[in-house]
């Protein structure tokens, strides 16, 4: 799966929960990431091995193992990682999955049947799962993982842009975490051979966002000045129906808080000239 392979811990340990509850229906109240090398006559490293300790019920140990071709093998190389961990942890209960991320369609079997003995494991075809299903997720992880998903009638860029957009809006204020999920949308991308370079678009997306942030920030300095003018608006309507009906003026700014001198010219115009409208020399008479 190239130098980019998801099978860096520190990649997994971000995924690894969303993996067991969201593709593999797998409730996990602990998560403990297990050393998954063996030494044989060559070096094999499993994806992923981790001990699951349900909130309920007891322990077991979680492989996954993910794929990106077609291998007739897969089924052997499958119970030789399933032997290895058995022989570091003997006597434990063992989940195993395979995880399909191809763009062929899925062929590999999901175990083999010998005279005295059959194995199985269950498969995860990521094609045949709906992305929007992990993007209506409220969760980082799942619209990260929604890259390795069927894409449906959307464009690839439309739907890492997508992802890209709900990232930098839920990650605003840590780009240090922004930073860390982008790399794994890169990671998971790249085993997608989607021809994108995920840095290159969200670079453009980043000026995207800056425009709108700015045309954010221009609508909301709209809509406070257009608030300021309704209530100032309405103070002047108040202050015009108080002169109106004869109030001193000092009286008029007291209640519609607006100056004298606003005041003043406004009982000068014809709105404001009334029966019982008072004069200037009214202004300064107790009231």
């Amino acid at each position: 799966m190239g130098d980019k392979d998801i099978t860096s811990k520190r990649i997994l340990k971000n995924l690894i929960r969303s993996f067991a509850r969201r593709l593999l229906g797998l409730g996990a109240a602990e998560i403990e990431l297990l050393e998954t090398q063996s030494q044989r006559v060559e070096d094999r490293r499993a994806d992923l091995v981790a001990k699951i300790r349900p909130p309920n019920g007891p322990a077991y140990i979680l492989h996954i193992e993910s794929q990106n071709g077609n291998e007739a093998v897969m089924p052997y190389r499958m119970v030789r990682y399933l032997s290895d961990i058995l022989l570091e942890n003997p006597g434990a209960a063992v989940r195993q999955y395979l995880i399909y991320i191809g763009r062929e369609p899925l062929s590999m079997a999901d175990g083999f049947d010998q005279p005295d003995f059959s194995y199985r494991y269950r498969v995860i075809d990521l094609h045949a799962v709906d992305c929007g299903v992990l993007l209506g997720e409220d969760s980082p992880d799942a619209w990260v993982l929604a890259i390795l998903c069927d894409f449906g009638e959307r464009l690839p860029r439309e739907v890492v842009h997508d992802i890209l957009t709900r990232l930098q809006r839920h990650f605003a204020e840590h780009p240090a975490r922004l930073r860390e999920y982008v790399e794994m949308l890169d990671v998971l991308a790249d085993n997608r051979d989607l021809n994108l370079d995920v840095y290159e678009e969200m670079s453009m997306l980043s000026v995207n966002v800056e425009r709108l942030a700015s045309y954010r920030i221009g609508m909301e300095r709209g809509r406070e000045e257009g608030r300021e003018e309704g209530a100032r608006e309405e103070k002047t309507g108040i202050a015009q129906n108080l002169l109106r009906i004869g109030l001193p003026y000092q009286q008029v700014v007291a209640v519609t808080g607006l100056s004298l001198a606003e005041v003043e010219a406004m009982a000068n115009t014809p709105d404001a000239r009334g029966q019982g409208a008072f004069t200037p020399d009214a202004a300064s008479a107790p009231s």
